[in-house]
C-alpha cells in the first residue's frame, strides 16, 4: 500500500508537470516538430497514425532519460545510506522550499524558463522522435525542475534502484499519457488547454501545496514509517 501511494504521488507529479505554465503551451509546437507536420495539418485530422507513432517514440525518449535519472538517484542514495537521515532532512527542506516557490510566494527567474536544445537538422524517422524526446527531457528539466526534483529526491531516499525506476516510470506515465491524448485529438486538446490556462494560478497553488506535503512526508520520514507499519501488519 505504501508503495502504491508513492507511485500515485509520482504519477500525479507527472500530470502537474504537463500542465505547468511553462510546459502546456509548448505541446502543440512539439507535436508539430516531432511529426514534421504543420500546425494546420495537425488540426485537419486524418493523420492519426503518424502522430500516434511519433508521439509514442517521443514519450519513450523522455521516459528513458527520466528513468535513468531515477536509477542514478536511487544508486546515489544507496551509496550514501549512512547519511540518509541528513539527506532526508536536506531533501525534504528543499522540496518544501520548491513548494513555496511554485505557489508564487517568491520568484526565482532561473526556474522559470526552458533550456532549448535545437538540432541543426531535425532527426528523420521514428528514431528521430525518440532522440527529440531525449533532448526534450533535458531541456524541460529547468521548467519542471521543482516537481521532477521532488521525485528524484524521494527516489534517492528509497535507497533501492528498482523502486527509483518505478517512481520515475510512474512520473513519465503521468507526463506521457496527456501528451499522447493531445496527439490523438489536437483540436480537443487546444480547446481544453485554453480552459486550463484560465486556472493557471490555481494550478500553481495546488502544485505548490502538493510539493509542500510531499516535502513534509519525506522530512518526517512518514513514508518509511508507514511502509514498516504495513509490513508488520502483513499489508501490501
Amino acid at each position: 500500500m505504501a508503495q502504491n501511494v508513492s507511485l500515485l504521488i509520482a504519477f500525479t507529479a507527472g500530470l502537474l508537470s504537463f500542465i505547468a505554465p511553462c510546459a502546456l503551451p509548448l505541446v502543440p509546437s512539439y507535436l508539430s516538430y516531432i511529426t514534421g507536420l504543420t500546425f494546420k495539418d495537425l488540426t485537419k485530422g486524418g493523420i492519426r497514425m503518424t502522430t500516434v507513432k511519433h508521439s509514442l517514440l517521443f514519450i519513450a525518449g523522455f521516459s528513458t532519460v527520466f528513468i535513468l535519472l531515477g536509477a542514478a538517484a536511487s544508486s546515489l542514495g544507496h551509496a550514501l545510506k549512512e547519511y540518509q537521515s541528513v539527506l532526508r532532512w536536506i531533501g525534504g527542506t528543499i522540496i518544501i522550499f520548491f513548494g513555496f516557490y511554485i505557489t508564487g510566494l517568491f520568484n526565482l527567474k532561473f526556474l522559470n524558463k526552458n533550456i532549448k536544445f535545437e538540432f541543426a537538422k531535425r532527426p528523420s524517422g521514428l528514431f528521430g522522435s525518440f532522440l527529440i524526446g531525449s533532448a526534450f527531457s533535458i531541456g524541460w528539466t529547468a521548467c519542471v525542475g521543482p516537481i521532477l526534483g521532488t521525485i528524484l529526491f524521494y527516489a534517492g531516499a528509497t535507497g533501492t534502484v528498482s523502486h527509483g525506476v518505478e517512481l520515475l516510470a510512474a512520473y513519465s506515465l503521468g507526463l506521457g499519457i496527456p501528451f499522447f491524448i493531445a496527439s490523438l485529438a489536437v483540436n480537443s486538446f487546444l480547446a481544453a488547454s485554453k480552459r486550463i490556462r484560465k486556472h493557471m494560478r490555481l494550478i500553481e497553488i495546488i502544485s505548490g501545496v502538493f510539493l509542500i506535503i510531499v516535502g513534509i512526508l519525506i522530512l518526517t520520514n512518514y513514508f518509511a514509517i508507514l511502509s514498516s507499519s504495513l509490513q508488520k501488519l502483513g499489508v501490501g
